[in-house]
């Protein structure tokens, strides 16, 4: 049995074929046409075994994917999980600090702290709520932000 690579995360742009950019009804177009192509109830008959199990296969991920990407909730929640792997994939982080160890900005309202290498690492009061990577904006350091339990 071959061992299968944990996947960090399903790329659900990739699947329906959009931009991470791109907004639900851009989505949602992508979702209907690849729906009408992949639905096994319009599968031709005379398809080998294989081909209808891949395309079932694929049918049960691209509702998966317009299940989290269609809804605003879900795809937030999707959003900054990607971005997290994304700076984790960058380097290591390079330390850990609470919320309230960092500077208050009243004029745009965020949080600060500066980084070694002399430039900043910020948050919006928004963001620190749910946000757990913040890199600098500067060098390639990244710190993470803990929250109280």
């Amino acid at each position: 049995v071959m061992a299968v690579e944990q996947m960090p995360i399903k790329d659900w742009y990739s699947i329906l074929g959009a931009d991470p950019s791109a907004n639900v009804s851009d989505l949602k177009q992508k979702y209907q046409k690849l729906v009408l192509m992949y639905h096994p109830d319009k599968q031709s008959t005379d398809a080998p075994a294989g081909t209808v199990e891949e395309r079932v296969q694929k049918f049960i991920e691209i509702d998966q994917a317009w299940k989290i990407l269609g809804n605003e909730e879900t795809k937030r929640e999707y959003d900054l999980q990607r971005c997290e792997d994304d700076l984790r994939s960058i380097g290591p982080v390079d330390a850990q600090v609470y919320l309230e160890e960092m500077s208050w900005n009243e004029d745009d309202q965020s949080f600060y702290l500066s980084c070694r290498c002399g430039g900043k690492y910020s948050v919006s009061k928004d963001e620190a709520e749910e946000v757990n990577l913040i890199s600098c904006d500067t060098c390639s350091l990244i710190i993470e932000l803990l929250h109280h339990n």
